[in-house]
């Protein structure tokens, strides 16, 4: 299993970021209730500035290689949980299957419930930006982003997208929801980048 909580080390010696405080407890926080959900239905699609565009059923998603990593989770609401052990297929993984163009420099997610979010190309080409279907040896619950969601350790969750179902690669910057919205384009936690500055 690979261990990713040495994150924090990229930012300073703290593991838990300044401002947070640590819950074994996994609070649910989204924009709107669980949407609607048909695995035999579903489709991920890379689209965007590729080779390739790509679309997998579950099936295919799910026999992509795979790893199991353990990661700290920090919300931007001010509490962090350490040690989760996320199943998944990493970034990267994605990304060569699609064969990212050279001017693609930006990724936006999107979500089942309309969601979406955002961060530059070389944020997400880390092995711990991860598509997740397991938390814990256990299927992701519904309310955490099952069937699969994004977990980014390195920034706050909302960067991280519940019930994932594509990946856009951008030749200019946009922002997403909560982006629009003034949270932090960066959302740093080290850094307490909450929200934004303009």
């Amino acid at each position: 299993m690979e261990d990713a909580t040495s994150i924090f080390e990229e930012f300073g010696d703290e593991r838990l970021p300044p401002g947070q405080r640590r819950t074994k407890r996994f609070p649910v926080l989204s924009k709107s209730g669980v949407p609607k959900r048909d695995v035999d239905a579903w489709e991920f699609t890379v689209t965007g500035a590729v080779e390739d565009e790509l679309a997998f059923s579950w099936d295919e998603f799910t026999d992509l290689p795979a790893e199991t990593q353990r990661q700290d989770f920090h919300c931007v609401t001010g509490w962090s949980r350490f040690d989760n052990e996320f199943t998944g297929v990493p970034f990267p993984t994605i990304a060569e299957r699609a064969g990212v163009r050279d001017d693609a420099v930006h990724v936006m997610f999107s979500a089942l419930d309309g969601y979406t979010t955002n961060l530059p190309l070389d944020e997400c080409m880390r092995e711990e930006v991860l598509f997740t279907w397991e938390l814990d040896g256990q299927p992701l619950p519904s309310d955490h982003g099952g069937p699969l969601r994004v977990v980014t350790p390195h920034k706050y969750a909302y960067k991280g997208a519940k019930w994932v179902d594509g990946v856009e690669f951008l030749t200019e910057p946009e922002r997403g929801y909560w982006e629009k919205r003034g949270y932090s384009n960066t959302a740093n936690p080290w850094e307490q980048e909450r929200y934004s500055s303009w």
